[in-house]
C-alpha cells in the first residue's frame, strides 16, 4: 500500500508540474493590456454551418446574423443539412442562406460536412471570400460578434476564435460544467496565450480562417472525431498562430443529459488520442526548438488523460491486490482520497476563480452560479471513467439534440435570459 501512496504522490507532483503554468495566465489577463489594433477595414465574410436536424434552433442563429452591427450586404450565409430527415433545409431558406443538402452515411461528422460545403463554395463562388466564419446551428450571436471580429482580422490575422459563452448555463450540473469550462477557456487559456502573442486554440464553433487558409488547405481535410483540435495543432505545429477576438462573443447550448454528455466527451477523449497519436512527432519536434505553444497545446491535449487512466488503474489493481494479499486496504482509500480531494480543490479554485471574475457574463442566477462552483469538479471527475472506457471502446460520431430556442430563453427570468 505505500507503493500506492508512493504512485499517487507522483501523479500530483507530475499533474503540479504539467498545469501550474496555467495559473500563472490568471494574472496576466488582469495586468497586461491587450493589443493595440490597425484601422479596421471592411471584409466580406462568408458564414458557414453545417446543420443536422436542427430545426429546433437553426432559425435563431440565421435571425441573431440578420441583426449583426455589421454591413449585411458583406455577409453570405452558407448552410449545408447534413443527412436531415427534418426541414432544416426548408427553414434555412426561408431565412436567406444559400442552402446545400448532403446524404452521406459513410462519411460522417462535422469535419466531412464542412469540407463539402466548403468544396460547394469553392466551385460556385470562385471569387472566393476574405474569410469564413464557422458556427453551429445552436449558437447565438451578440449583435456585434462580426464587428469584433473584423476589428482582430483587420490586424492581418489569418485564423482567430473567439468568446464562447453558453446560454443554458443553469439547466443543471451538466450544463453548468460545460459553461463554466468554456469561460475558462476563453478568458484564462486563449485570451491570455493572445495577450502573451502565443498561439490560441479553436473550440469546436465560433472561428474564423482566411480564404489564404482556404487555398492553402484546398478544403477542410480535418476528419478525425475532434476536427477542431486537429486543426488548431495542424497550424501550431506549421508555425502559425491562432488569434483571439475576445470581445466577439457567442452563446451555444450544453447538453444537459448525462448520458448524452458521457457519450460526447467520449468522442473527445478518443479523438484526443487519434489526434496526439498523428501529430505527436511534430509537437515534439516543435517543443525541442522552444514552440511555447506546441508544449501549451501538448499540455492541454494529453497529460490529463494519461494521469487519469494511471491512476485509476493503479489504484484500483493495487488495491485488489492488497485485499487478495490481506493488506490493510484503509492505507490505499486514504491514498486515493488525498488526490481525489487535492485536485478536487484545484478544480474548485479554477472554477471559483472564473465565476468570481465573470460574474456579470454568466447567465444564470447568484444562487446557481454558487453552487455549481461546488459542482464543477464532479463534472471534471468524470473524465476519469471515460478515459479508461476510450481505451477499449470504439467510438463514433453522433449527433447532439438541441432544444434551446430562443422562445424557451424569452421565458427565462432576467438574470437567464441573454443580454440582448
Amino acid at each position: 500500500m505505500e507503493a500506492l501512496r508512493l504512485i499517487n504522490w507522483i501523479i500530483g507532483i507530475v499533474f503540479f508540474v504539467c498545469y501550474t503554468y496555467q495559473f500563472v495566465y490568471i494574472p496576466v489577463v488582469w495586468f497586461i493590456k491587450d493589443r493595440r489594433h490597425k484601422e479596421t477595414k471592411p471584409h466580406r465574410y462568408a458564414i458557414l454551418v453545417c446543420a443536422r436536424n436542427e430545426k429546433n434552433v437553426l432559425g435563431d442563429l440565421l435571425d441573431s446574423i440578420k441583426a449583426q452591427t455589421y454591413d449585411a450586404s458583406l455577409l453570405h450565409t452558407f448552410v449545408l443539412a447534413d443527412n436531415c430527415t427534418d426541414n432544416t433545409a426548408d427553414i434555412a431558406r426561408s431565412h436567406g442562406a444559400t442552402v446545400y443538402e448532403r446524404f452521406n452515411n459513410k462519411e460522417i461528422g462535422k469535419g466531412y460536412a464542412l469540407d463539402a460545403l466548403i468544396g460547394h463554395i469553392r466551385e460556385d463562388y470562385p471569387e472566393g471570400f476574405d474569410a469564413y466564419m464557422v458556427f453551429d446551428a445552436d449558437n447565438i450571436l451578440s449583435p456585434d460578434y462580426v464587428e469584433k471580429m473584423n476589428v482582430t482580422f483587420s490586424d492581418g490575422h489569418d485564423i482567430i476564435t473567439s468568446f464562447r459563452n453558453s446560454k443554458n448555463y443553469g439547466d443543471n450540473w451538466v450544463s453548468a460544467g460545460y459553461a463554466l469550462w468554456y469561460i475558462r477557456e476563453s478568458r484564462y487559456l486563449n485570451h491570455a496565450r493572445y495577450k502573451l502573442r502565443s498561439s490560441c486554440a479553436v473550440s469546436g464553433t465560433g472561428f474564423l480562417f482566411s480564404q489564404k487558409i482556404v487555398d492553402e488547405l484546398g478544403g477542410w481535410p480535418f476528419h478525425m472525431l475532434v476536427e477542431d483540435i486537429e486543426f488548431s495543432i495542424h497550424q501550431i505545429v506549421n508555425r502559425r498562430k491562432i488569434a483571439m477576438a475576445p470581445d466577439a462573443v457567442l452563446y451555444d447550448e450544453q447538453p444537459t443529459s448525462f448520458r448524452q454528455s458521457w457519450r460526447q466527451r467520449e468522442r473527445w477523449c478518443k479523438g484526443g488520442l487519434q489526434v496526439f497519436g498523428r501529430y505527436m512527432p511534430q509537437l515534439a519536434k516543435g517543443i525541442f526548438r522552444g514552440s511555447w505553444s506546441c508544449f501549451d497545446v501538448t499540455m492541454n491535449l494529453m497529460p490529463a488523460f494519461i494521469l487519469s487512466v494511471i491512476g485509476l488503474v493503479s489504484n484500483t489493481v493495487l488495491a485488489v491486490y492488497g485485499a487478495i494479499v490481506g493488506e490493510n486496504l484503509w492505507i490505499a482509500v486514504q491514498s486515493f482520497t488525498e488526490m481525489l480531494f487535492d485536485v478536487y480543490l484545484t478544480m474548485f479554485a479554477v472554477g471559483a476563480i472564473t465565476v468570481a471574475t465573470e460574474w456579470k457574463i454568466i447567465r444564470t442566477t447568484t444562487w446557481k452560479k454558487i453552487f455549481y462552483v461546488f459542482t464543477f469538479p464532479l463534472f471534471m471527475f468524470t473524465y476519469m471513467p471515460i478515459a479508461l472506457t476510450v481505451l477499449f471502446k470504439k467510438v463514433e460520431w453522433k449527433p447532439i439534440e438541441h432544444t434551446v430556442s430562443a422562445e424557451k430563453l424569452k421565458k427565462r427570468s432576467d438574470e437567464e435570459a441573454l443580454p440582448f
